[in-house]
């Protein structure tokens, strides 16, 4: 494939991601403080407002962790770009929604100063987590997947 196409087909993905998770964030944080509740043995939907990272850490870091984004999004543009002529499909499917993860989570950092986070696993102590987050661990679990394989070839 050439690399224009590949490209073309990266933006259209993290286009779609970024999309998908604005609209679906949007939609459960909307229900949820209109009241809904869901709760069972494997999760709960439970709204919370995250200033932090993962399991709370850099709380109330919220210029920090928009740079860490920023930078981190800029560095997958440009390998991405960098790498079009080698980098697989796979590659740029998973890149696109690591970076889509990573862009939701940086948005409601800008517009709302925090995080909407609403998922709580139930069976563990785990903390609670939005699409975004869902996204980003897709992301760079298929792509260590992806680089062990490569590795092991």
């Amino acid at each position: 494939m050439e690399k224009t196409s590949k490209f073309i087909y990266f933006v259209v993905c993290y286009v779609f991601f970024i999309f998908t998770d604005l609209y679906l964030s949007n939609i459960m944080v909307e229900k949820l403080t209109d009241g809904y509740k869901l709760s069972n043995p494997v999760f709960s939907l439970n709204y919370i407002q995250n200033t932090g990272a993962a399991f709370s850490i850099l709380k109330d870091s919220r210029e920090l962790l928009i740079i860490l984004s920023v930078v981190a999004l800029v560095l997958l543009a440009l390998y991405v770009i960098k790498h079009l002529k080698s980098i697989s499909l796979k590659s740029c499917f998973f890149i696109a929604i690591l970076s889509a993860g990573i862009a939701g989570n940086l948005h409601e950092r800008i517009a709302y100063g925090f995080v909407r986070d609403y998922f709580q696993l139930n069976f563990v102590n785990f903390p609670v987590f939005n699409i975004s987050d869902i996204f980003i661990n897709i992301g760079v679990i298929a792509l260590i997947i992806l680089i062990l394989i490569k590795k092991n070839k």
